[in-house]
């Protein structure tokens, strides 16, 4: 008998000990760097695979969390001033350009130009999250270059487009199938978040999902009327 209770005793111990301790695959706000790729107007234009305002809401989400949670983040945009325009709007609210270091490139593969690699891999993160326009291309590339580099990689889904759905799908699956993890964008925020009780990031948090979280962000801010009631 006494053993036996010896043993639950030590079973109940390790099973609460694993408990408190998170899967090593999620993200936290200081394992990995974000890297925005091309949310530009040009690319906007052609995306047929998401609706814009949808695209740029999630994008929002996703820039906001990185700077709520002092992510990593690198902006990357593709001829800006010769073609594809200015980044949308959602992400210079949060990485305005006057303070914020873009690159940009020339080159459709992110990891081949070289002011980029330096400033991604610069970050010291093994673990890279990326998003941005169009997903066959621009994201493809340096998804599977930094996975050839030993990085891994998270790509976040719908803070991605391309210029029709079978072509941002097709895409993805590639990606998976080289070993690229999916996320979508809300998930990117509350898997930072992690806890309600983190009060330091509370306010911001649901402040950037009461303005882009879409109905999500209607219920936050019908629960926080309530309850002051």
């Amino acid at each position: 008998m006494k053993n036996l209770v010896l043993t639950a005793v030590v079973l109940l111990t390790s099973l609460t000990t694993f408990a408190q301790k998170p899967s090593p695959a999620l993200l936290s706000p200081t394992n990995h760097t974000l890297v925005l790729i091309d949310h530009e107007s040009q690319m906007a234009f052609a995306t047929q695979s998401i609706a814009i305002d949808q695209l740029r809401n999630n994008t929002a989400l996703v820039a906001g969390a990185s700077k709520i949670f002092s992510v990593p983040t690198v902006v990357t945009t593709v001829a800006e001033k010769s073609f594809s325009g200015p980044v949308f709007a959602e992400i210079e609210e949060f990485y305005p350009q006057a303070t914020s270091n873009y690159i940009d490139r020339t080159t459709m593969n992110t990891w081949e130009d070289s002011n980029a690699y330096k400033a991604i891999t610069g970050k010291g993160k093994k673990r890279l999250v990326l998003a941005g326009l169009w997903t066959s291309v621009c994201i493809v590339g340096p998804a599977l270059s930094a996975i050839n580099d030993g990085y891994e990689v998270y790509v976040i889904t719908d803070a991605c487009g391309d210029v029709s759905k079978e072509a941002h799908d097709m895409a993805i699956q590639r990606m998976i199938a080289a070993g690229v993890k999916p996320m979508t964008s809300l998930q990117y925020l509350l898997e930072l978040q992690r806890d309600w009780a983190r009060q330091e990031t509370y306010k911001a948090v649901t402040d950037l999902v009461k303005k882009y979280g879409g109905a999500y962000g209607v219920g936050v801010q019908y629960a926080h009327e309530m309850l002051k009631h």
